[in-house]
């Protein structure tokens, strides 16, 4: 797409707007409208020195839009309540369901071509497994945040089946994603992150016993994904967008490694970054007995590769130590 062009990115106050924000900008985008809540002054950082084209509140945007009338060629919607520890399912539903659907209803009124985030949350416990071609309706989230991801892909799909949908859409459903500008996500940040500040402060890594017999202590496995090829993919379907086959491609779409590894690989893979010797310390879960995740999570990413996305994922390994050492070390911002 044209370096000229116009791109609204919602959620670019947080984890992966903000990356992607700064990804734009490395690739020569900077007519890029931000749009987000930016009362919460943890996040400035991650977008007070981005190069943007304008500033929008969250609750603005479509009367902003409407009063401004400039001509929109993209629009990624990566804003969403991620809080999994909220409890009133209203908060879930008014942001992640009713705030998307009013993005969709403009996107296909206007024509411009959308792209959304989903979660793997919406696979709950993967007792059908984590395959993107699997529909919405079939799955089974435990979450409120997982329901409501869940219940906005119901109603993508049904509108379009019905052509009331954008020119180009994609809902992407992010695995476990870790990497810069994630700081102010506080109990909420990946796993990566949290076991990183432990290093610093206690000089271990805490992880969960296991309680299940068929499994060793912390032996879960997850499909950890660096924030920069997710964005990387996000950049590929603005490409793609512009396409002829555009709509050939539209629908939902797994975005994770597909290589999963266990949580106590990706512990010792923080001591290696920092060249110290692994320390891990089992400990029991909070609620033991309550095994309302899977312990085996792989992203099926053979949609994504028929598609024609074609980029390596980084490793475990390179991801992390990228991570580590070229972020975390210096608390630098993407």
């Amino acid at each position: 797409m044209d370096r000229n062009a116009v791109i609204v990115v919602t959620g670019a106050a947080g984890f992966i707007g903000s990356c992607l924000t700064g990804y734009l900008n490395r690739k020569g985008y900077y007519n890029i409208i931000i749009v987000d809540d930016f009362n919460d002054e943890s996040k400035r950082h991650n977008y007070d020195e981005k190069k943007i084209c304008a500033r929008v509140d969250r609750e603005e945007l479509f009367d902003w839009l409407s009063r401004y009338k400039i001509r929109i060629d993209f629009i990624f919607h990566l804003g969403a309540q991620t809080n999994t520890g909220q409890p009133d399912y209203s908060v879930y539903e008014a942001l992640n369901v009713e705030y998307s659907k009013e993005v969709w209803r403009y996107c296909t009124e206007k024509n411009i071509p959308l792209v959304y985030a989903s979660s793997d949350a919406t696979y709950g416990t993967g007792e059908r497994g984590y395959d993107d071609n699997e529909l919405p309706e079939n799955l089974k989230p435990v979450s409120s945040y997982g329901i409501s991801k869940n219940e906005f892909d119901k109603w993508a799909l049904a509108q379009s089946k019905e052509s009331n949908c954008p020119a180009f859409w994609a809902g992407l459903k992010f695995f476990i994603v870790y990497g810069p500008n994630e700081y102010h996500k506080g109990a909420m940040a990946s796993a990566v992150l949290r076991s990183f500040q432990q290093v610093r402060a206690e000089g271990k890594i805490k992880l969960y016993k296991s309680h299940n017999p068929g499994h060793k202590n912390d032996g879960r496995f997850g499909d950890f994904v660096y924030v920069k090829d997710v964005v990387d993919v996000c950049y590929w379907l603005l490409q793609e967008s512009v396409d002829d086959t555009g709509k050939q491609i539209s629908g939902l779409y797994n975005v994770g490694t597909g290589t999963p590894r266990t949580f106590d690989e990706m512990a010792e893979t923080i001591f290696k970054s920092l060249e110290r010797k692994t320390v891990i310390e089992y400990v029991d879960e909070p609620q033991p007995g309550q095994d309302n995740y899977n312990h085996f999570i792989k992203a099926d990413i053979t949609k994504l590769r028929e598609a024609g996305y074609r980029k390596n994922f980084y490793s475990l390994e390179d991801g992390v130590k990228t991570y580590v050492q070229h972020f975390l070390l210096e608390n630098k911002y993407y």
